[in-house]
């Protein structure tokens, strides 16, 4: 099949996206009852991942266009990755359905929707109305917010290509930063920083926390490593899914060395001290029990062994943790001698078959 009509086909498939979402919109607009499901639905379905067949018909390969699967994450591409580069290439076929979600504002998933399919568009085209850049803006930046959060509360990375575009493409580029009001700035940079670490972007932190944007307040606060810092222990705070839990915490060592104000500091030492004992009000596993103490022996090693003996002072307070405390302490000295013996075992026969000469 030739380059054109390969072309053609993409486009005719790609219209057929956006009439789908047009009618559903509408159907939203016109039924008050079933407007939250309906916009959930539509949610769902261009957050899809795209499969092999389709896209065959997607995929465009002309020289001039944006190819989505440059966008795919990991191999993974969805249909708000190919939707959010159409509408840039073709805007006028996204004018229907920002009119929709425009009358759908106030709904359940439209800022979601919105920040899916128009977060590059938002800042390729130029809006003159500062009212409606604002509007568009603070919606980009609240839709991204939920859609971050559905990943952390599921584990999953299907919108890391929306957080990679935001980061790289705007936060780390001036240019395009410039064209939302420095308040939406700012809550774009404080938004970055709760989930900088979740989409294992932190190589970028150093120049991330470069381009902070000043904030009103920086003088009570401090620089912008305070401002990460603080938004990222109250990340912390507001996760309950262990395995996203643990992957903060050991990547957190990237904040060894940061100059940091003494409000600061307190407050992480206090959120990483709160992870370190059973029971209420967090209730961590033994697992993030375990990699809150390996964060806070890393990030202040001060103090740490008087740390460990309060600790261990308030666990004889509750006899009922024994039996478990003490089990777990068993099979860890059982462990470290079972690999003890298998390290001296295998040093002992790579000794014996070393070849003499």
């Amino acid at each position: 099949m030739s380059q054109a009509s390969s072309s053609l086909r993409s486009s005719a498939y790609l219209d057929a996206l956006t009439q789908e979402i047009e009618k559903k919109l509408q159907r939203a607009l016109a039924s008050p009852s079933q407007r939250r499901n309906l916009l959930q639905e539509l949610f769902a379905d261009i957050a899809l991942e795209i499969d092999e067949r389709a896209k065959e018909m997607i995929l465009s390969r002309e020289e001039d266009a944006i190819s989505p699967a440059e966008d795919g994450i990991e191999g993974q591409l969805c249909f708000y990755d190919v939707l959010t580069d159409h509408y840039v290439r073709v805007p006028e076929n996204g004018k229907r359905i920002l009119d929709l979600i425009v009358q759908l504002w106030s709904q359940s998933f439209a800022s979601h929707i919105f920040a899916l399919l128009f977060h590059k568009w938002l800042f390729e085209v130029q809006l003159d109305n500062s009212e409606v850049l604002l509007r568009y803006s603070s919606a980009l930046v609240e839709g991204a917010t939920n859609v971050f959060w559905i990943d952390t509360q599921s584990n999953a990375r299907r919108f890391q290509s929306l957080f990679c575009y935001l980061l790289e493409d705007v936060a780390l580029e001036p240019k395009r930063l410039n064209k939302i009001p420095v308040q939406v700035q700012r809550d774009l940079f404080l938004l970055l920083s709760r989930f900088i670490i979740f989409y294992n972007s932190v190589d970028k932190l150093d120049r991330f926390l470069r381009e902070f944007p000043l904030f009103p307040n920086a003088f009570l606060v401090g620089s912008s490593a305070d401002f990460f810092v603080i938004e990222l222990a109250d990340q912390l705070q507001k996760l309950k899914v262990e395995p996203v839990l643990l992957h903060y915490l050991s990547h957190i060592k990237v904040l060894q060395g940061m100059e940091l104000r003494m409000a600061t500091s307190t407050r992480l030492k206090a959120c990483l001290y709160s992870f370190t004992s059973p029971g209420g009000p967090m209730y961590p596993t033994r697992a993030v029990r375990h990699a809150a103490w390996d964060a806070l022996d890393l990030l202040f090693p001060v103090g740490r062994y008087p740390r460990h003996l309060i600790s261990l002072f308030f666990r004889l307070l509750y006899p009922w943790y024994w039996p478990a405390s003490c089990w777990n302490f068993v099979m860890d000295c059982v462990k470290a001698v079972l690999y003890s013996l298998l390290g001296l075992i295998y040093s002992s026969l790579g000794k014996l078959r070393k070849p003499k000469f």
